[in-house]
């Protein structure tokens, strides 16, 4: 008898294992989500042990994610789930890598109720379909080493609101010779920094039927010149994102303009090293800026019903309330789900520097994908012109460089 109950609760236990899915998860910045999608991976697999995640090596950044998935899509290699760039789900979508997540939303008895709500959802679509549910959630804010702030002359309620005061109050920091003044990280992936510049003034990438170049108008010259401006007036240095974060966090830049995503990281490198705070973006204008929402949504990419079956679970858990809470709590992104903000009202209150994003909230919008197949190329020009001007080549005419970025811009558009 012993033997046949050992024997049935092995063909049980085999039958288990049997009905169990694996999904493959990919993600980018290992540095920012790594703890993020382990604690993700644990709390989802206790609530759904049918379902197994295990994951890819990690993409270096968004770049990297949306070229090996294109090249993965030509050998049928993908992951089931991948997590992109906002400005990335266009070219996915374009190439049919991505599945439609329509009927599988469709199909759910009361999506918006779990915290999905209509806006956030439109940062995923493509021509009236979504193919993505935002997961995390960025903008641009600024970082102050305090310290190095009131040195200078000034206090937590005078903190720089535009561009020429924070290139006043870099001149300053400078002059103490103890750090550089400011750095702004221009290189971000996606030209994401360089399209808050320009939308902050009202500008916009290219024109309505995207058939011309319009980031070479008045907002985006604005813009240039705010960037050689920080290269000769406030000296800016020209290092990695890597370097800059390690030169902040040891004390050696005194302003910092980048994502919010990097809160987290920064306030636990920084230490008791120096007073970190946090403030809104430079030269917001109600009724004009509009800022790019960063960070990244999880798209499905499994070829099987089984396997698009398991991930959709996993997209729901990931990017709903537990799973965003997960999220803010592990990195500095902010959630896209309103029920895993309605979670974080005590976070907020006890992390003050994570909440300042939240203010910004009023003027998000899309991070803007080139068309076309050259869409990706078209982010390594801009950002090689961007270059000449940050190391200081052609600093002293940011306009000829503006130029001909819009030039080489509209060569690789597609043609209307």
């Amino acid at each position: 008898m012993r033997m046949i109950l050992t024997a049935a609760a092995l063909s049980l236990t085999a039958s288990m294992a049997m009905a169990q899915t694996t999904i493959t998860v990919q993600y980018p910045y290992p540095e920012l989500f790594d703890e993020t999608q382990k604690q993700l991976a644990e709390a989802f697999s206790k609530k759904n042990p049918d379902i197994k995640v295990e994951f890819r090596s990690p993409y270096k950044e968004y770049e990297d994610a949306a070229q090996r998935v294109l090249r993965e899509g030509i050998t049928g290699n993908v992951p089931d789930v991948t997590f992109q760039g906002l400005n990335r789900v266009r070219v996915l979508a374009d190439k049919q890598i991505a599945v439609a997540l329509d009927d599988f939303i469709a199909n759910e008895k009361d999506f918006d109720a779990a915290g999905y709500h209509e806006g956030m959802r439109q940062a995923g679509a493509v021509n009236g379909k979504v193919y993505g549910l935002p997961f995390a959630i960025s903008l641009p804010i600024v970082y102050y080493n305090m310290d190095l702030v009131k040195k200078a002359g000034l206090d937590a309620n005078s903190l720089p609101k535009t561009w020429d005061e924070i290139i006043e109050l870099a001149k300053k920091i400078n002059a103490q010779g103890e750090a550089d003044g400011v750095m702004a990280e221009w290189s971000i992936t996606g030209n994401w920094l360089w399209q808050a510049m320009v939308l902050a003034n009202g500008g916009t990438m290219l024109t309505e039927d995207e058939s011309k170049v319009a980031f070479d108008g008045e907002a985006g010259k604005q813009a240039i010149n705010t960037l050689a401006r920080l290269a000769t007036e406030a000296k800016s240095p020209n290092l990695t994102a890597n370097d800059m974060l390690a030169a902040f966090s040891a004390g050696k830049i005194g302003i910092m303009v980048t994502t919010t995503s990097r809160v987290n990281a920064v306030t636990k490198q920084v230490g008791s090293k120096f007073e970190l705070k946090t403030g809104e973006y430079p030269d917001i204008k109600d009724g004009v800026t509009r800022l790019p929402a960063g960070g990244n949504v999880a798209i499905i990419t499994a070829k099987t019903t089984e396997k698009q079956k398991a991930a959709w679970e996993f997209l729901k858990f990931a990017t709903g309330p537990e799973g965003g809470a997960i999220m803010v709590k592990t990195t500095g992104y902010m959630a896209p789900n309103n029920k895993a903000a309605d979670l974080l009202k005590d976070f907020y209150t006890q992390n003050p520097n994570q909440a300042v994003a939240l203010s910004e909230l009023p003027y998000l919008t899309g991070w803007y994908a080139f068309p076309g197949d050259n869409g990706l190329k078209i982010t390594d020009v801009i950002k090689d012109h961007m270059q000449s001007i940050m190391d200081g080549t052609r600093a002293k005419e940011p306009e000829a460089v503006l130029a001909e970025m819009a030039s080489d811009t509209q060569a690789l558009l597609p043609r209307k």
